[in-house]
């Protein structure tokens, strides 16, 4: 007897979930890639985004200094940083969180990088480096943005070309910005961090500048994009989930770079109020809570020596975690492509899934090492199975999904090639050196020819919802690659290249 359509609709749909979370599930093979190249790719490409004057071995070798006189109008130092995407402004919120996240990846998983760990080390300092500058040159002050965002739109320049206004944008007393100026405590914390053995005066300074960063921060609150910034920062990097996220991760930071036992108690006086009952589901630029939760997490689970007053993170943390594995949550579980990639926004997705593939991974060594686990829908899930559903994340970006397209460029036979970015999509400097101005540069912008130069190791934003992709310059939500992408998978390639089996 034939279904109703209905009927059969409501078949294929729970067919294909079956299908989906016996896919994201099943056991892990053998390696499929080489994740150690991969690891490798992904930290040169932050050579290519780097804004000031270029080392003698920077291997992005298309690239050239620029930037030069950034800070200059306002007599203060602020060349050097990152620039965010494909475009040339340096944006403080997402630079700093790039540069935490980098710092969090040497700390945690430095031991598995090999030859890759100077590098990472370099990519780490590269960012610590300008917001040390920005945090430190004029007192009660954090330089916080530079370029103006909507001239800088108007026109598609080399870095090395561009001629639009370098404007200059801080964060006071006066003029609060609790949330950038908490992130950039919290890259200075975890660069202290993973600077800590390496280079001990170093770390010292940049634990000294978290700590001033964090002061201002808290001692004067508000929303950076609420206030005078606002129309600089939006809708480019708004701070949507408001700045309370930030002083609890900048706090979890600054206790595990101090062990200054006053940020812990920071962290449970005023934790309620900074989010740490809401369970969240989303990690990125804006949302800290869910990386916060996991970062304390691994203070309660320190064996022998638990920290007290931490497990409320530990139980959200298992909440989030388990929004992550498909048919175990009891509310908000996360969506998935058809072809297993985790989906959470239509623009830019890749982010969400690489910040959530990293905290995947950092969890799931966090509860190995305390002989823990995480009960979801009331099943026991290993550490292991977080470990795989994390790898999935990984091959999908490197290959193994539907399109059979790598989406970091340069690893595999096939990736994106029309990148929603300047640098990239123009003659670079040593083979045009005259100046292509900003009108001119948009023919490049809107031509279909391959880009110019290969940004190495770039991942961009990725497929939709459908595992769609079109590899169109145009489309910079598909196309345009970013720093706070790369930089949580930095830390999990760099597991899955020390431990995966060949």
């Amino acid at each position: 007897m034939a279904l109703p359509k209905s009927t059969n609709r409501r078949s294929r749909v729970l067919a294909a979930a079956a299908a989906l979370h016996l896919l994201l599930l099943a056991p892990a093979p053998a390696a499929a890639f080489n994740y150690a190249d991969a690891l490798a790719k992904s930290i040169i490409f932050f050579e290519g985004q780097r804004s000031g004057k270029l080392p003698p071995g920077n291997r992005m070798t298309w690239r050239g200094d620029s930037g030069l006189r950034d800070g200059a109008q306002h007599n203060v130092d602020l060349t050097g940083g990152y620039y965010d995407a494909g475009d040339n402004i340096k944006f403080g919120l997402p630079m700093a969180f790039t540069t935490t996240m980098l710092a969090w990846s040497v700390a945690d998983f430095g031991k598995f990088m090999g030859a890759e760990l100077p590098h990472a080390r370099a990519a780490v300092r590269w960012g610590a480096d300008y917001l040390l500058k920005a945090a430190t040159s004029t007192p009660d002050t954090l330089y916080v943005q530079v370029g103006d965002p909507n001239q800088d739109h108007r026109c598609w320049e080399r870095p090395e070309d561009m001629d639009t206004p370098r404007s200059v944008y801080a964060v006071t007393k006066d003029t609060p910005g609790s949330d950038v100026a908490a992130e950039t405590a919290a890259a200075l914390a975890a660069s202290a961090v993973a600077f800590r053995r390496a280079d001990p005066a170093y770390s010292s300074r940049l634990l000294h500048a978290a700590m001033r960063a964090f002061e201002l921060a808290d001692r004067h609150r508000g929303s950076y994009s609420d206030g005078s910034l606002g129309g600089a920062v939006c809708p480019f990097y708004c701070s949507y989930s408001g700045y309370q996220d930030e002083l609890l991760w900048a706090a979890a930071w600054l206790h595990r770079a101090s062990n200054n036992a006053s940020f812990m108690s920071y962290v449970r006086a005023n934790g309620l109020q900074l989010g740490a009952g809401d369970d969240d589901f989303s990690f990125s630029w804006d949302d800290k809570r869910a990386g916060t939760k996991v970062l304390l997490a691994k203070g309660f689970l320190r064996r022998n020596h638990n920290l007290p007053g931490l497990e409320l993170y530990k139980a959200h943390s298992d909440s989030y975690i388990c929004s992550l594995v498909p048919g175990t949550a009891s509310f908000q579980p996360s969506q998935y492509t058809p072809g297993g990639l985790l989906y959470k926004e239509g623009g830019s997705n890749m982010q969400y899934a690489t910040a959530a593939t990293f905290l995947l991974v950092a969890y799931a060594r966090y509860l190995r090492s305390a002989g823990a686990g995480v009960v979801c829908g009331g099943r026991e899930v290993a550490p292991a199975e977080l470990v795989a559903l994390a790898r999935r994340q990984v091959d999908y970006v490197l290959g193994k999904n539907p399109a059979g397209t790598s989406y970091m460029v340069g690893f595999g036979p096939r990736y994106p090639r029309r990148l929603h970015h300047r640098g990239a999509s123009m003659p670079a400097v040593r083979e045009h050196p005259g100046r292509i101005g900003c009108d001119e540069g948009f023919r490049y912008l809107h031509s279909g020819e391959p880009d110019a130069n290969l940004l190495v190791g770039a991942v961009v934003g990725g497929p939709d919802a459908r595992d769609g992709f079109v590899d169109d310059r145009d489309g910079y939500g598909q196309t345009e690659p970013a720093t706070y992408i790369n930089a949580p998978l930095v830390g999990a390639l760099a597991y899955f290249a020390g431990t995966a089996k060949y």
